[in-house]
């Protein structure tokens, strides 16, 4: 009895020591990647963006300050169905549990063990006394083991791997971000598509009247025959360009049915008018705007990871320590087998010290250094282009304003051009070619100012794609997700 007392005593102790050495952790002290260098102010921004920021909309509905009702229809449906949404959460559902089978190694592993084994010792073996020998073994147990994480290794990589977790949760928010902006930019390109496409149909209308009164005015002797394939030319052309945007439609339709997880034979968007005007969005101060993208704290969690990973291939080169014990019941017939003289037990700490690998250890150890350095220029290469993004989103909304007032001016000249032609030619004072011309170039000059529209549009969703979604005055003040 006081042998077994001693070794319980002990063993605790044992146990307690290395409690206290688990303190140590030989990782380096993470103080976050360092970033790029701050920017007060984004250089495109200029004096012309107004600033209303739509405090009443929650950070991820961003979309509704588009006003559209059917494209928040649509961004509602986007999460149940599609499949890229289901691959990312499935990935983060795979880091999440590598991050709990990572914790468990932490704590003790208890495991319990039974057997029956009948056997024939040989004559001629070294322990064989009066012959073969045929006996029974039967043995219940329950073996614990447990490494005592002194130098920090299991926590290390516990760490790294809840880091990972989180850069998959946040990889999931990017890919929710990345499908709802391309959503809503599928949808503005169709109903900028609408839009041509009813200009398109009233145009080719127009071109048909045309031809047939030329028609009429050639078998009457008044135009020439030139003046009838000229207005052939351009009803066909106008034709043409109403087909190829036909085309754009379905494809795009086929997009956001596919965007939505739907077969595209089971999904129409019926035709709707197209806005065109962007909502006013109140950019911030960069820095903390680009906090909040989800791509860069992904980036951010990787470099935690992969420095603790440092701690953990640092702790590798130091000894590991291990505390075994067993319990339980042998015997050779099952009659005796859980009697008090069929106990058996024991317990007591090992260790184990690395003393030569040739270099194995300190290639871990460069490895997770270079990882690590890798880590943070993915991090700053992130930062870099979240800044790129913004600055192109903010110039394309700069100048596709301009854009589309040069375009609109342009289309009304060129539509009273068309108008004068007409006038001139019904008068006889102008020839057909200045006709076709002058409403060729109306119609191109009313395309470009709906393309352009369509382009500014965009350009709000991917600036606030660039931001890392919608956000509020009040919701800047607190600390980045």
């Amino acid at each position: 009895m006081s042998a077994r007392i001693s070794l319980t005593v002990g063993a605790g102790l044992t146990v307690g020591a290395a409690l206290l050495l688990s303190a140590c952790s030989l990782a380096p002290r993470y103080k976050g990647p360092p970033s790029v260098a701050p920017v007060a102010q984004f250089k495109e921004a200029g004096d012309w963006l107004p600033a209303a920021p739509a405090d009443t909309v929650p950070r991820g509905a961003w979309w509704q300050v588009f006003g559209d009702p059917k494209l928040n229809e649509l961004e509602a449906r986007l999460r149940e169905d599609n499949q890229d949404l289901r691959a990312a959460v499935a990935r983060f559902q795979q880091a999440r549990a590598l991050s709990l089978g990572a914790r468990s190694s932490l704590g003790p592993a208890i495991e319990a063990n039974a057997q029956a084994t009948r056997a024939r010792l040989s004559a001629n073996s070294p322990l064989a006394s009066a012959g073969p020998v045929t006996s029974n073994d039967f043995v219940g147990s329950l073996g614990l083991s447990w490494e005592i994480d002194v130098f920090g290794r299991l926590r290390n990589q516990a760490a790294a791997a809840a880091d990972r977790a989180e850069a998959r949760a946040a990889d999931l928010a990017a890919v929710d971000l990345a499908l709802r902006a391309e959503l809503a930019m599928d949808y503005f390109s169709l109903r900028g598509a609408d839009a041509t496409l009813r200009l398109l149909e009233e145009t080719t209308a127009a071109y048909d009247r045309a031809a047939d009164l030329t028609r009429h005015r050639y078998e009457g002797g008044i135009a020439a025959a030139t003046d009838v394939d000229q207005a052939e030319t351009q009803l066909q052309d106008a034709r043409g360009q109403l087909a190829a945007v036909r085309l754009q439609r379905a494809q795009l339709e086929h997009a956001i049915a596919v965007l939505l997880g739907l077969p595209p034979s089971n999904f129409t968007l019926a035709p709707a008018p197209f806005t065109g005007e962007p909502p006013p969005l109140d950019i911030g101060l960069p820095s903390k705007l680009l906090e909040r993208r989800p791509d860069i704290a992904s980036a951010e969690r990787a470099v935690a990871a992969a420095n603790a990973e440092i701690g953990a291939a640092r702790a590798a080169w130091f000894p590991v320590f291990t505390l075994n014990a067993a319990g339980g019941f042998e015997a050779t017939s099952t009659a005796a087998w859980f009697t008090a003289p069929s106990r058996f037990w024991s317990a007591g700490p090992s260790g184990q010290l690395p003393l030569l690998d040739f270099g194995g250890r300190a290639a871990v150890n460069r490895q997770a250094r270079a990882a690590y350095d890798e880590a943070v220029a993915s991090y700053r290469k992130a930062a870099l282009t979240a800044y790129q993004e913004v600055e192109d989103n903010l110039a394309a909304l700069r100048h596709l304003a301009d854009e589309v007032k040069a375009d609109d001016a342009a289309a009304a000249s060129a539509q009273r051009s068309a108008y004068h032609a007409d006038r001139r030619y019904a008068a006889g004072v102008a020839d057909y070619i200045e006709v076709t011309s002058t409403h060729t170039a109306a119609l191109q000059a009313q395309r470009s100012a709906l393309e352009a529209r369509v382009q500014r549009i965009n350009a709000s969703v991917g600036l606030v794609r660039a931001l890392g979604g919608g956000w509020t005055g009040e919701q800047l003040q607190q600390p980045a997700l």
